[in-house]
């Protein structure tokens, strides 16, 4: 196919003929020259294109999370633990997809391979729409189905991996912020708008349910049309580079670096946290702060379709400032500050939790004519609403923090990768330069692996919440956030061991 001589900085030399799409030869965002001829507006219009996919697919991969607490309304009749699972199991898959939708955008091109992203999510929202409809569906197939909505976590792999090359150092952190902000912003998307969509209240009480009753599938059909309209605009309005062009072993190389695996590890605490908190938000709400003996009999309490959405809301806002601050105060000493934020974040949670007055169960099967709340019931749920801000309001500043620690720690791997190539010789010699040439695709791989892992926080973190060893939910939630303040602990001690102590290359590096 002929290059993309739409663009101003498109090269005379024609690729090979095996490669279909709209490429561009001889990219070089380091160039002034180039960056200003029409570079910056390229890279722009791919990041828009990329964000659009990138927002629909961390939409898709949320699916479930948002659709979970609906499910009994629809006539499922799952345990907490089950429904746990239903949101845990799209995270898992998506951590391990995310490794070789890193690996296809140097192989395939950026701009082809999000076309391909794109129409995956038809899958996925297409099999929910359909399973949503037939109550008698076997638990085992809801999570085979909610398995497939783990293609929308690979995009973001994918979306990193390409929109890192079309950016220069310098704006790195502030482009690879949006863009994954963008991204994360169909978490809150999608937990804010599908109750409303699919009939249920919302909008913080200003939408009321629909008296016809909730309709889930629509859901599904108008994110399979959203997803057609995603590849489309990437097909048109989006390129490939020849400059990210690599084979999948030069690219798994980066493997051998222990900073590949220090960045991954941290980003299990920081994007991890935030995509775990953001899967079973809604559903610690419904369990802490409602009570609904049986679908049919009218709940009291805190419903998590008018705050379900925040966490994602904030931590997605928060992450392009966190890119922001590392590009100015250095990526590990935000990372630091957002590790401490973290920390402080969920122990407030634990002292709000510890509040929370023990609900009375209802005994048996109560008929929906003739039932009545108990008053101790009453009283109970209403002190526990009473406690909800103070429980939101310390959620939200873990969420910042996450979202914080997101933007800084993909603003330090480029950075620590331009360390490495400093390292292979002096300024201007062969070895210095090949170096130089081979971090951007290096980084980018990276960017990759430790999405990749970090994401794996988003499968353990509902895990920990469902605690099938501990019998009453309430408690294991409690206990689950103990666990992940000591895991916090841990990880601000490597952050500064390897990125902030005074002796250590990258701290001198300023990275």
């Amino acid at each position: 196919m002929a290059v993309d001589v739409t663009s101003p900085i498109a090269s005379h030399a024609v690729p090979p003929r095996h490669r279909t799409g709209r490429w561009i030869d001889e990219w070089d965002p380091e160039n002034p020259a180039q960056w200003e001829a029409g570079g910056r507006r390229v890279a722009r219009r791919n990041l828009i294109w990329s964000i659009f996919g990138e927002h629909l697919g961390f939409s898709v991969w949320l699916l479930w999370s948002a659709a979970a607490a609906l499910l009994a309304k629809a006539g499922f009749a799952f345990s907490p633990m089950q429904l746990f699972w239903l949101i845990a199991v799209p995270n898992l898959v998506g951590s391990l997809l995310r490794l070789p939708y890193t690996f296809a955008v140097p192989r395939f091109g950026g701009r082809n391979w999000a076309v391909f992203s794109a129409l995956m999510l038809v899958v996925p929202t297409l099999l929910f729409a359909y399973v949503v409809q037939r109550p008698e569906t076997p638990y085992w197939v809801f999570i085979v189905i909610a398995a497939t909505a783990g293609v929308g976590g690979g995009n973001f792999a994918s979306s990193m991996a390409s929109i890192n090359f079309f950016y220069p150092a310098r704006l790195k952190g502030t482009a690879l912020g949006l863009n994954a902000a963008g991204g994360n912003l169909g978490v809150a998307v999608i937990q804010f708008f599908l109750p409303i969509i699919v009939g249920g209240a919302g909008a913080f009480g200003l939408v009321k349910a629909s008296q016809s009753g909730i309709v889930l599938e629509r859901v599904g059909y108008l994110y399979a049309a959203l997803a057609v309209v995603a590849a489309v605009a990437a097909y048109f309005f989006m390129n490939n580079l020849s400059a990210a062009y690599s084979r999948p072993r030069e690219q798994l190389a980066v493997v051998k670096y222990r900073h590949t695996w220090v960045m991954s590890f941290l980003y299990i605490g920081t994007f991890g946290s935030f995509i775990g908190y953001s899967a079973a938000m809604p559903l610690l709400i419904k369990i802490n702060f409602f009570n609904q003996p049986v679908p049919t009999i009218a709940g009291i309490g805190i419903n998590f379709a008018f705050y379900g959405f925040l966490g994602a809301f904030v931590g997605s806002l928060t992450r392009p400032f966190g890119g922001w601050l590392a590009d100015r105060l250095g990526g590990a000493r935000v990372t630091i500050g957002a590790f401490v934020g973290m920390i402080v974040g969920t122990i407030l949670v634990m002292v709000s939790l510890a509040q929370l007055a023990p609900v009375p169960k209802v005994e048996g099967a109560p008929d929906p004519a003739t039932f009545e709340y108990s008053a101790a019931v009453r009283t109970a749920v209403e002190h526990n609403a009473d406690v909800f801000p103070w429980f939101l309001a310390a959620f939200l500043v873990v969420f910042a923090a996450t979202g914080i620690g997101n933007g800084s720690t993909y603003r330090m791997i480029p950075l620590i990768w331009k360390v490495y190539a400093e390292q292979a010789g002096p300024d201007g010699s062969a070895e210095r330069m090949a170096a130089e040439k081979r971090s951007t695709k290096e980084a980018s791989a990276v960017i990759g692996i430790a999405g990749a892992v970090g994401a794996l926080g988003g499968f353990l973190i509902p895990m920990t919440f469902s605690a099938p060893w501990i019998d009453d939910p309430v408690d294991a939630v409690k206990s689950a956030f103990v666990v992940f303040t000591a895991f916090y602990v841990v990880c601000l001690a490597v952050a500064w061991a390897f990125y902030r102590r005074p002796s250590s290359v990258m701290a001198r590096a300023g990275v």
